[in-house]
């Protein structure tokens, strides 16, 4: 039976990783904070079928301890500071998860665990203020946050470690993935978070935004800069894209996205539309939530995965959107029956 170690175990693809390699018969352990695990989060249904190991990736003893433990085959290091709009306010932090955090653990794995295949999770946000459209491995990196300037970070030192040590480490370049697992502060989140409560007549949120505000006040849901572009797909499709990286002979780095570009706007609209609302009653754009700096237009040329791993994505961009549309229904319409 194969081994895994999988860090972040309790995020979005952490949780979705886990389900995937459970289903193909692997032993699967996790690496997440005490603090983290014990309160609800997205692989809390996994409880009993998965080995958790608490630590935290800021100290190289519990990712050295962690390795020791699991003895793994396989290592996907998805633990991260995950907001590349928070970045701002948190970088010393950022840079320490992101990046550090990928060096303490390829440094315990060239010591207790030379031969196990790492996957590392790096980020379409490293190509920033990008000079050309589509992206694939070879363009350049022009990060404009502090959160993709540590991922660039950790990117390259994937490179230098397995180019220098003969690791097994491959990365993913991961365009936007979302699901119905997104925490409410991601923005894809809160749009089917607002066409929810339009669609159950909810005026002012219980839920608050990163301002201490309600994420839908008197009806309305505020957004930063609408026009902002993104290539987005469902997590669901990038986690196997990971797994696939792990079974090739050789390690290497991939693009991974979907190829299709959509706007905020589209993003709204295929949202309300989902709940049969017109989009434009419901949404205002706040500049207070605009970022001091934008990524530009990020769109995936992943042809070296279709043609090396045999990977292409399966539910479309309306099908996401309607999948967290309808989560979140369910959720709010959970909530409320409860307070009756």
């Amino acid at each position: 039976m194969k081994k895994a170690l999988i860090t972040g175990i309790t995020g979005q693809d952490g949780s979705f990783l886990a389900e995937s390699l459970l289903e193909k018969g692997y032993q699967v352990f996790g690496l997440a904070r005490r603090e983290s695990w014990y309160r609800q989060n997205n692989a809390s249904h996994l409880t009993g079928r998965v080995e958790i190991l608490f630590g935290d990736m800021s100290e190289g003893v519990d990712i050295a301890s962690a390795i020791q433990d699991a003895k793994p085959d396989e290592i996907y290091n998805l633990a991260s500071q995950s907001r590349p709009g928070e970045s701002w306010v948190r970088a010393p932090e950022t840079l320490m998860i992101n990046g550090m955090g990928a060096i303490r653990l390829f440094e315990a794995l060239r010591h207790a665990c030379p031969h196990a295949r790492v996957y590392h999770a790096s980020s379409s946000e490293m190509f920033g203020q990008a000079m050309c459209i589509p992206q694939n491995e070879e363009t350049p990196f022009h990060p404009a946050n502090p959160y993709a300037a540590a991922k660039v970070y950790a990117h390259h030192m994937v490179r230098i470690y397995r180019e220098s040590y003969g690791m097994f480490i491959s990365s993913g370049i991961l365009f936007n993935h979302e699901s119905e697992r997104r925490p409410l502060h991601f923005v894809t989140q809160k749009i089917a978070y607002g066409a929810a409560c339009a669609a159950l007549g909810i005026k002012d949120s219980l839920d608050l935004n990163e301002r201490g505000h309600p994420i839908v006040a008197d009806g309305q849901l505020a957004l930063g800069n609408l026009d902002i572009a993104r290539d987005w797909g469902h997590a669901i499709d990038f986690v196997r894209a990971m797994w696939l990286m792990l079974q090739q002979e050789q390690p290497d780095d991939f693009v991974v996205g979907t190829g299709e570009l959509h706007t905020l706007r589209q993003l709204c609209q295929a949202a309300y539309g989902r709940v049969g609302l017109n989009w434009q009653e419901h949404v205002i754009s706040d500049p207070e939530l605009v970022r001091p700096m934008e990524t530009g237009q990020t769109l995936a040329d992943a042809s070296k995965a279709r043609r090396i791993l045999n990977w292409t994505p399966t539910i479309s961009f309306e099908q996401m959107v309607g999948k967290m549309v309808d989560a979140q229904i369910a959720r709010l319409e959970s909530r409320l029956g409860s307070e009756e």
